[in-house]
């Protein structure tokens, strides 16, 4: 899928050669934003254009799960000290690092003690699907403020809404995929018998290696796409 082949979308998405240049970046199967670093020596300005919305969008998404949890009757997030969008609070050496170079990677998953839930099945449905439903909301907001504001095509603040609109809809499309331990998985337990949460736990060891690999081939690329087709087809719904 190209740049130029994403779904019609609330805010147009390669008007910028800056933008056009990201998206080229998250069109690649085998590296969901293409490798930032490369952006660093090729466009500076894009690389801290790519990487600020890039880095907070993820942190949301992980101060999300910790938040609903909390709300849920879960504190351990926040006696940690992680529902925080302090860069430190989340940073996990090796994620934030393939991050940067390779454009895969995550940023320390906000702990969640799932026992602590109540109601337990609903709370696992509620903090798995929280990190999407953020990114979601991060999309529409820049969705919104696009059209409200209407900037001028080359304007930083449309650059930015531009590349927040597509990073957070890029995230909440990967990790609607039911494959743990990305939160699809998750949110598909929730709905599972105990003999199929069993199994789904059980492949979590290898799942890190499973994304890879389908991210690798492709086999990922038409599932992330549809996600992102319903993600933007509700978006403009509310946002015409």
């Amino acid at each position: 899928m190209t740049a130029e082949g994403w779904p019609s979308a609330p805010i147009p998405v390669c008007n910028s050669p800056r933008v056009c240049v990201i998206l080229r970046r998250m069109e690649s199967p085998a590296s969901l934003f293409g490798g930032p670093i490369r952006l660093l020596f090729e466009d500076p300005r894009a690389f801290i254009l790519l990487i600020i919305p890039l880095l907070y969008s993820i942190i949301i998404h992980e101060v999300a799960h910790g938040w609903v949890a909390d709300k849920m009757g879960d504190s351990t997030a926040r006696w940690l000290g992680r529902l925080t969008l302090d860069p430190r609070r989340h940073f996990d050496p090796v994620g934030t690092t393939m991050l940067f170079l390779f454009g895969f990677g995550w940023a320390k998953p906000v702990p969640v003690n799932f026992n602590n839930l109540r109601p337990a099945r609903r709370g696992l449905i509620f903090v798995s699907a929280a990190g999407i439903a953020a990114n979601v909301l991060l999309a529409l907001a820049a969705a919104v403020v696009y059209r409200l504001v209407q900037p001028g095509v080359m304007s930083p603040l449309s650059e930015v809404l531009r590349v927040t609109f597509r990073i957070n809809i890029v995230l909440a499309s990967f990790n609607l995929i039911p494959i743990p331990p990305l939160d699809g998985s998750r949110i598909l337990m929730g709905f599972s018998t105990r003999r199929f949460q069993y199994s789904l736990a059980r492949l979590e060891p290898y799942g890190f290696f499973i994304i890879i690999a389908l991210l690798w081939t492709g086999i990922l690329n038409p599932f992330i796409g549809f996600f992102a087709w319903l993600i933007e087809g509700f978006i403009n719904l509310l946002v015409p």
